[in-house]
């Protein structure tokens, strides 16, 4: 099959951001008088795989700790937490050699921070489309936002791949029948890779 696409989830792929993202949280969670354990596997799960949305309705699913959750977090600006963040060793070395082969997306679960962190690592200019969470009506595991990618480079769900590391990523790949390639994580999809350049060789599969 002929790739003419190459998608990728923002958090743990592109970058190990867990600690921006327990930072914001933890912002907003600690005024409302609630703690976040590190050792909670659900709670981490949770922080940084879904949309903020979907996050805050799962900690706060009652008003009015809802809207005070959605207010605090609307105050936070991302900028303050983005050195936190540490790009995946070989992702721009990889994104240079896939340039001129294919075209080049974001689909993330992020939404406002998203402009935010692409600026700061100088990485706005790999990407032809960047669809994030705030773009659509259904962020994933929904397949809108991977549609929306497809819609927009106008091609088959079968030319793209995309690059993922959550369960979130691998159903809204499935749902989308977009070949879905794990990153650093065990799960199923056309291909696992352990490091960013294996993508170049799945393009020749």
């Amino acid at each position: 099959m002929e790739i003419k696409a190459v998608i990728y989830d923002c958090d743990g792929v592109m970058f190990d951001s867990f600690e921006a993202n327990f930072a914001f949280y933890e912002r907003i969670m600690t005024p409302l008088g609630l703690t976040l354990d590190r050792r909670d596997e659900t709670t981490m799960r949770v922080l940084h795989t879904y949309a903020n949305r979907d996050v805050l309705s799962f900690f706060f699913p009652n008003e009015p700790e809802r809207s005070k959750a959605l207010d605090l977090a609307a105050a936070i600006d991302y900028r303050d937490l983005v050195p936190l963040m540490r790009i995946e060793g070989g992702f721009v070395e990889t994104l240079e050699a896939l340039q001129s082969q294919v075209h080049l997306a974001v689909c993330t679960n992020r939404s406002t921070s998203m402009d935010a962190v692409l600026l700061e690592f100088d990485l706005a200019r790999y990407f032809g489309c960047v669809m994030t969470a705030s773009q659509v009506r259904n962020p994933k595991p929904h397949p809108d936002p991977l549609y929306r990618v497809l819609e927009h480079y106008r091609i088959a769900p079968h030319e793209a791949l995309f690059v993922g590391d959550s369960e979130v990523d691998r159903q809204a790949a499935a749902a989308a029948c977009v070949p879905f390639v794990a990153y650093k994580a065990d799960l199923s999809g056309f291909a696992r890779i352990d490091h960013h350049g294996e993508i170049l060789s799945l393009l020749e599969r």
